[in-house]
């Protein structure tokens, strides 16, 4: 996956945004305010820090050696995933959708994409 289809994907997800916080080359993304996806835009290959349940995440690291502890972010709650590797594309799809899916749970219910 690519930089831009990361991001084209991330931002189809409802209510998500993207900034530039930390510097010019950091991507993030996020739904109401809170970081569900961030990554090196100028990266090769691409990686991306993406939210996960503990569990799972201890699960994906062992499964594929393209799936790491989140750099630079709490261990236990987040995997990096280097793009290109051995995670194929729809899992990497699915991994973007459990952490914009844990952020959104966290969310209190009126401020969830969608809920008027």
């Amino acid at each position: 996956m690519t930089i831009n289809e990361l991001r084209d994907y991330s931002l189809s997800k409802p209510g998500t945004t993207y900034d530039f916080p930390f510097d010019e080359e950091t991507i993030v993304f996020r739904v109401a305010g809170k970081i569900f996806a961030l990554a090196g835009i100028n990266r090769d290959p691409v990686r991306v820090n993406l939210k996960c349940d503990p569990a799972l995440a201890r699960d994906l690291r062992a499964g594929f050696e393209s799936i790491t502890p989140g750099h630079h972010m709490n261990k236990e709650h987040w995997n990096t995933v280097a793009c290109g590797g051995d995670v194929p594309d729809e899992k990497l799809r699915w991994l973007i959708d459990h952490s914009y899916e844990l952020i959104v749970a966290s969310l209190p219910k009126a401020k969830r994409p969608g809920i008027a």
